[in-house]
């Protein structure tokens, strides 16, 4: 099946056969790149950073977007706010990309000055009667969630972004992960559609193969498996599992820390996430290669290490918090075939390196997971550009989530009258 013209592809997508992946076009035009990018990164809520980007007053990330650009800040008052990267003389980029340190932000082009609240506090040569008030920065919606900075483009935000505030504040809250630093950040341009990215994120169905170190702490029944496929022996591991799970999750329930699965990814969501506490293997402390913490100053005011993972996805990013440190991940699309991932690993804010942790034993199993997802990412989108590529059906079993995907993005589509 091939994608029609830009002005259809969605109903292509819609009336696929059921259960069916998406055709190839849908990775590989740049027609269809550009009509992403304005629906999904400019009229979505998106995931541009963590708190501890810019963690005191005077600090900046600029972040590119397609031909957008926003400046998040963190103003004197010690409140995040976030702006166009355009300059209201002239248009000039006011910042590169990048994180930087500030006392105004200053338009290097003709020294044009703004506080950190957005407001113009300089212009020369512009006559007594100019009227600088109407001349501030223009302000992008910003959402701080745990230590994720959402930042929304469109003037009319998705209005179901309170879904995920209010189930993740309580979730993250022990957490305290405003009151963490990034030990360690890395850069990945995957050869990959940014969906393929998102879809390789949604389903383990690859993981027994591809992911050596992260099957270390993952439990493979959570994310799925055909039970009539399987041994004697893999269904009495089962029966275990079933028991690990419920005992774990009455202790937690005993604790006050909240397991239960939220999700809003299919059709009728605007603003999709999901998030679930999970149960760690082995020591069930932490995604190590031992389970146990790699950081013996846990968040916040916990005292208990093996509080499992609780993860909590959007459509362009993934998070695992576990008791001793976090590992964010969110993307950003290049073009058709190129995704920018950035990853940062975050512990508590005095947390010292060599002392209270290794970085080694903290990032192994994240940065090992990342170029492994890379590899696969490039093949499938190769593979996916191949004109022999006809899609074939979605596991039942294991890519249930990437189904949804895929059907909440033709949804999307819809909505913006594709």
């Amino acid at each position: 099946m091939s994608v029609a013209d830009l002005k259809n592809y969605g109903e292509v997508l819609r009336n696929r056969n059921e259960g069916d992946a998406m055709p190839g076009g849908v990775y590989g035009r740049q027609d269809i790149f550009e009509s992403d990018i304005d629906i999904f990164f400019n009229k979505h809520w998106i995931v541009v950073g963590v708190t501890a980007d810019v963690p005191e007053p005077g600090d900046v990330s600029t972040v590119d977007i397609g031909s957008a650009s926003v400046i998040v800040v963190r103003d004197d008052d010690e409140q995040i706010r976030a702006f166009r990267n355009v300059c209201r003389h002239r248009g000039s980029r006011l910042r590169e990309p990048g994180k930087s340190t500030v006392g105004m932000l200053v338009c290097p082009y003709h020294q044009w000055t703004y506080d950190l609240e957005g407001e113009l506090r300089h212009a020369a040569h512009m006559g007594k009667n100019f009227d600088k008030t109407c001349r501030s920065l223009i302000p992008v919606h910003v959402k701080v969630v745990g230590a994720h900075i959402l930042v929304c483009f469109a003037e009319d935000t998705p209005s179901d972004i309170s879904r995920l505030e209010e189930t993740m504040a309580p979730r993250f809250a022990p957490y305290d992960l405003q009151n963490s630093k990034i030990a360690y950040e890395t850069e990945i341009v995957e050869n990959g559609n940014w969906k393929l990215v998102i879809e390789n994120n949604r389903e383990c169905y690859h993981c027994s193969a591809g992911h050596p170190e992260l099957n270390v702490s993952f439990l493979p029944e959570d994310f799925g498996f055909s039970k009539e496929e399987m041994s004697e022996e893999s269904l009495a591991a089962l029966d275990t599992y079933y028991a690990r799970n419920v005992s774990t999750k009455q202790s937690w329930e005993e604790g006050g820390h909240i397991h239960a699965a939220v999700e809003f990814l299919d059709a009728d969501a605007t603003t999709q996430f999901r998030t679930q506490r999970l149960v760690i293997a082995g020591a069930g402390e932490s995604q190590t290669m031992d389970t146990k913490v790699a950081c013996t100053k846990l968040f916040g005011d916990l005292s208990r290490p093996d509080l499992g993972d609780t993860h909590f996805w959007t459509h362009n990013s993934w998070t695992h918090v576990m008791s001793d440190h976090a590992v964010i991940s969110y993307l950003i699309p290049l073009s058709p075939d190129k995704t920018l991932v950035r990853t940062k690993w975050l512990v508590r804010a005095d947390a010292v390196e060599g002392v209270d942790y290794d970085l080694n034993r903290l990032t192994e199993v994240w940065t090992a997971t990342n170029a492994q997802d890379a590899r696969l990412v490039a093949v499938n989108h190769r593979g996916t550009q191949d004109p022999g590529f006809v899609p074939g059906p979605y596991s039942p079993f294991t890519e249930t989530y990437v189904y949804q995907f895929t059907r909440w993005y033709a949804a999307r589509l819809k909505a913006h009258g594709i």
